[in-house]
This record gives C-alpha cells, structure tokens and sequence, in this order.
C-alpha cells in the first residue's frame, strides 16, 4: 500500500509498506479522508512536542471497516471512525475515566504511525459508528471532539463570556461547542480573515483581534466591564497563553487546549486574588466523540463549512507547505483517497 510519511522537518517521502493484516482485538479501515490538523502541521514545521521522524501523520481519519476482531455491532463496508488515542486500560488515569491522558498513551499519528496511508490497523475498541455521517463529517468528528472536551472541562455555563482565543479549526471546535453549552462567545486570533470567518459562518457576536492596543478595554467593553469567566487558549502560542491571564474575570477558569513546547509564567498575585483555576485540556474521550455526532446529526454544527482546500492523496506532498502560510486562508485542508 501507498503511505507518505514526514521523514524529517519539512520532508515528506511516499513509500510502499505491507498492507496490514488482522490481529487480534485490531480492526482494518480502508482511509477515505485525512483531516490535516495544527499537530500535523507542527510536526512538519519540526515543533510539536512528544513527536520522532519518521513517521506517518494523520488522526482525523473516516474510512470504510473491512475487517475486525472482537468489535460486536460493527459490520463490514461500515462508514466510520475512530478514537485515535490509544490507551493502556489499567493506568491510573484510565482507571479513573481518563483514558484521553493514560501514563502510555500512544496518538495515532504522533507516537505511532497514523492514517495518510490507504489502510490502518487500529485497536477493535477504538472504533466509532459512522451513523450515517459522511466521510467528510466523520473525519472531522476528532478536531471537534478536542473542542467539546476543553468546553466540558471548563464546565461552561449559560449566559457567562466565554473567550477562545486562536481561530484555527480547533478553537472553531471549542466556539461552537461553547455555544451550544449556552456561553457567549468571544474570538480572539491576530487573523482578521479567520475573524471574518467566525462571524460569517459561526456567527459569533463578538470578535477581538489580539493584535488591537485596547484589547483589555475591548473585553470589558463586551463583557460589561466584568471580563470573561472562561478563557480557553487554542493558539499553542506561548506569548498568547502568557497574555490571556490577564483576560480572567475574578473566579475565572482558563482551560489551556493548545500546546507548546516551553514553560508559561504568570503573576502569582494576580491569579491568587482571582482565585482563578487553569486547567489542560488534552484529546478527547469516547463521550465528547458521541457528543460531537450527535450534534452534527442534530444539525446543531455544519462542520463541512470549515473545509476551505481539498487535494488528493497523490498531491499532498506538494502542497501541504503551502498551508503553513496565513495568507493562504486555510481553515481545513481534508484529502482524499
């Protein structure tokens, strides 16, 4: 089978591999779609942390099942996807509902080779019904699963400012779900193009671009002069994780969903007499995943509206350094097979 794999920063090399067999508790998926998402990038730019070259990218898959052990209820020729972490089961975290941050979690993509190949061997109690999504949707029902998961940890509420900063497709994820909890969102990102985005396609109400001097005032502007009580980061920008502590209102939570390879530092004094709370957010579990389709098949999200470039399997070593560049207007690149 065909695979493309990222050999070192910047590189990209198609190579033949065996096509996977059936093992035990494994289930083979013929790959339709490849979401390309900030991990992939960044593991091409050379900058996504817990990563090794080479490997073969890809998480946000939607294939076709054509064989699998010990998956009851799935069917051959099933349209589907999967949950792309894999976790250990026993571990601490696992055993305590957590398995999107098990002590040996291995993300597909990132620890382990991934799906931009034409078949993938995954774990049988990975797998996620299709039910009647299209491939595209299901493809995307990972990126806003990571959205729906930072949206339950910060426990959003009805009525409360809820500021997401970075536009990307992630934090798209996170403003859509933060709406559907109730809250009144608040985009912010230095891309006034993705802005644009978010009012015309998300319609949200309020946007901020970082770049503005009066930031703050702008903030206490929407918010009535109280500041929002959810801040929730999607950007994996150190200086823009330092920035937004000063976007908290008194007792907020800050839910820090990207990630970036440095160390954060804030005012201790000002955050204690906030009494704020910081959390992370990381991957997703198998109830954010049930959430995500449930909403896409209540038509509460149009994920489809997010895909802005479309290329074949073939083509994608050409082009996916060109979705590095902002000027680009790439919100998300989905390939085909």
């Amino acid at each position: 089978m065909k695979t493309l794999v990222c050999t070192t920063p910047g590189q990209f090399a198609y190579a033949e591999k065996e096509k996977p067999v059936l093992t035990p508790g494994h289930a083979i998926i013929r790959i339709n779609r490849i979401g390309v998402c900030g991990t992939d990038l960044h593991a091409f730019e050379g900058t996504q942390p817990y990563f090794e070259y080479p490997r073969i990218l890809g998480h946000e898959l939607a294939g076709e099942l054509l064989d699998a052990d010990a998956a009851p209820g799935f069917e051959k020729g099933e349209a589907l996807t999967f949950i792309p972490y894999f976790n250990c089961g026993h571990c601490i975290a696992c055993r305590s509902g957590k398995p999107n941050c098990c002590t040996s979690l291995k993300v597909c993509g990132v620890h382990v080779d991934g799906g931009m190949a034409e078949y993938l061997s995954v774990p049988s109690a990975s797998l996620v019904h299709g039910q009647g999504l299209s491939f595209d949707e299901l493809a995307l029902v990972e990126p806003l699963a990571i959205g729906a998961h930072g949206v339950r940890r910060a426990g959003v509420q009805p009525g409360e400012f809820v500021l997401v900063i970075g536009a990307g497709p992630i934090g798209l994820g996170i403003m859509e779900f933060a709406r559907i909890a109730g809250g009144n969102v608040i985009a912010m990102d230095i891309n006034a193009r993705r802005l644009s985005f978010c009012k015309t396609q998300l319609q949200v109400a309020h946007t901020v671009n970082a770049g503005d001097s009066d930031v703050n005032a702008q903030l206490l502007q929407i918010t009535s002069g109280e500041m929002p009580t959810v801040v929730i980061d999607a950007t994996g920008s150190q200086q823009a994780i330092i920035h937004a502590f000063q976007y908290m209102a008194h007792g907020a939570r800050y839910v820090l969903v990207g990630l970036q390879k440095k160390e954060i530092s804030f005012s201790h004094p000002e955050f204690h007499k906030r009494e704020a709370t910081l959390m992370s957010s990381r991957n997703a579990t198998r109830q954010d995943f049930e959430h995500v389709i449930s909403a896409m098949k209540k038509g509460w999200v149009q994920p489809a509206t997010y895909i802005t470039h479309r290329v074949h399997f073939d083509q994608v070593k050409d082009e996916f350094g060109h979705w590095l560049n902002p000027a680009n207007g790439v919100i998300k690149a989905m390939i085909t097979l």
